[in-house]
């Protein structure tokens, strides 16, 4: 059992992220209630010994804090308001922590309306992807009150490592989200770039990568999605068409600020592409894809023909 002061935790929303975040909650002794749209997806947290609602309105009745971890801004809405959504099932002291990717200005219209339930809020999306959701390693940026986070650091301890306190105002989570998909989603560009360059140069873009690993352009990216590209392992982690959302908020975000965003509006762009040529459910490293069309290479393709030719 945890030590935490929450006992009885409400998880809404179970796809590649939540079911992981939500079965690592349940190892750690939380008793937990979960909903989503599809009642399907539940089955695997349902024999760790999860209870099932029918709606979020449910869920918030039988919990102390709830979390939300859906796709975007109005999927968010949709299971917070009406008469099924959970701020219908709250009660005043209930918190709500939201962990989906959504826009800054969304969380805090939320908050607002949490509050006039007596309801605190913390927005805390997570970077890490499925992997980090699976090993508990993700990284939670949080917005909202100090005093709320100290409460609930013990739960989120169960799915991160890296928590980091980003502002008192909810949306401040928000914010460093849309700044960490800006920095993903170029990285993943220019990896992509290189590999596809090296290629059409007639050199092995594996090798290029190993040697890139060792040196100063090291990075995550091009471990794990460069490692993607040159296998051809596009099964979703993370999906074209969310990066694609999380990259939409986050040139809206800086327009609304004044801020330019070239690469980041450019890489949007390119996911546009990618997700228009049927590729919007295939994990972001496939971006490699536009730029292998652009320069009629494929990376796996010059990397198995280097790894055969004489020596």
């Amino acid at each position: 059992m945890t030590d935490g002061e929450f006992r009885q935790v409400g998880f809404i929303g179970l796809g590649v992220m939540g079911v992981p975040m939500a079965a690592n909650l349940l190892r750690s002794g939380y008793a937990l209630t979960v909903h989503d749209l599809d009642a399907s997806r539940a089955e695997p947290l349902l024999g760790l010994g999860a209870t099932w609602a029918e709606d979020a309105a449910s869920v918030a009745r039988a919990a102390e804090v709830v979390i939300t971890m859906v796709p975007d801004s109005p999927d968010v809405v949709a299971a917070a308001e009406g008469s099924s959504g959970l701020l219908a099932g709250s009660r005043p002291h209930m918190v709500w922590i939201d962990m989906s990717t959504i826009s800054p200005v969304t969380a805090q219209q939320l908050a607002e309306a949490a509050a006039v339930h007596g309801i605190d809020m913390l927005d805390a999306p997570v970077s890490g992807g499925q992997k980090g959701a699976i090993e508990a390693t993700l990284s939670i940026m949080v917005g909202g009150r100090s005093a709320v986070l100290e409460r609930c650091l013990p739960l989120l301890r169960c799915m991160g490592t890296t928590i980091v306190h980003i502002g008192e105002q909810v949306g401040a989570g928000q914010v460093a989200k849309a700044c960490n998909q800006m920095v993903v989603g170029v990285t993943i560009g220019v990896v992509a770039e290189a590999l596809v360059v090296g290629a059409k140069a007639g050199v092995d873009p594996g090798k290029i990568r190993s040697a890139l690993l060792g040196g100063f352009a090291q990075s995550r990216v091009l471990d794990v999605h460069g490692e993607r590209m040159l296998d051809r392992t596009f099964e979703p982690g993370f999906r074209i068409r969310l990066h694609q959302k999380d990259l939409a908020i986050a040139t809206s975000m800086a327009r609304s600020y004044g801020a330019a965003v070239p690469l980041s509006a450019l890489t949007l762009e390119l996911m546009n592409g990618l997700a228009a040529a049927g590729d919007g459910e295939s994990d972001h490293s496939a971006l490699v894809r536009v730029y292998e069309r652009l320069a009629e290479k494929t990376v796996s393709d010059a990397a198995e023909a280097m790894s055969a030719a004489p020596r």
